[in-house]
């Protein structure tokens, strides 16, 4: 790979990530894109499993995009048989390890060579 080709592909993660980071979807959109009905992603969130981010007036949930992938793998298991618990469990367990995997992979990147 050239090391043009490697600054375009950086360019797009940094895009991606920026874009991901500024994503905020109301609970009704959610609700259509997902298939996961308004009443199941408000009770997800009163156990805990999803949390909804906060607006000055509070009055309509909205969800980021770490969230949006939660309600997607959460239904997915269920879908496979699995209890609500051990779903949002298995959900967490993926997540935290592929936070702790770019973690060190920034790390590795950012220590001299």
């Amino acid at each position: 790979m050239s090391s043009e080709e490697s600054s375009n592909e950086k360019k797009y993660v940094i895009y991606d990530m920026e874009l991901l980071s500024k994503l905020i979807v109301g609970i009704g959109e959610v609700a259509e894109i997902t298939g996961v009905p308004t009443r199941k992603i408000r009770y997800w969130e009163e156990k805990g499993i999803i949390k909804s981010v906060q607006e000055a007036d509070g009055s309509t949930r909205r969800y980021d995009y770490v969230n949006i992938k939660k309600i997607v793998l959460v239904q997915e298991l269920l879908e496979d048989g699995y209890t609500l618990d051990t779903a949002a469990k298995k959900v967490e367990d993926r997540i935290k390890n592929i936070d702790d995997v770019f973690q060190k992979i920034a790390l590795q990147t950012l220590e001299p060579s």
